[in-house]
């Protein structure tokens, strides 16, 4: 069981860096995250749980 975050650009930025990894497996993890937090707007709380979410998948 995978507990989902609240809010639809957090749940957006972690589909894009879902993607993103599948197309490209070799990019760094910390470039696809500042991205998406610039992409989809996120606020610093929602990057730092973007940061833990993605890193523990």
């Amino acid at each position: 069981m995978s507990i989902m975050p609240e809010g639809d650009d957090l749940r957006k930025a972690i589909k894009w860096i879902s993607e993103e990894r599948d197309k490209n497996p070799d990019i760094k993890l910390e470039k696809l995250i500042n991205e998406a937090g610039i992409r989809f707007d996120l606020p610093p709380n929602d990057t730092d749980f973007l940061t833990r979410f993605v890193k523990n998948q």
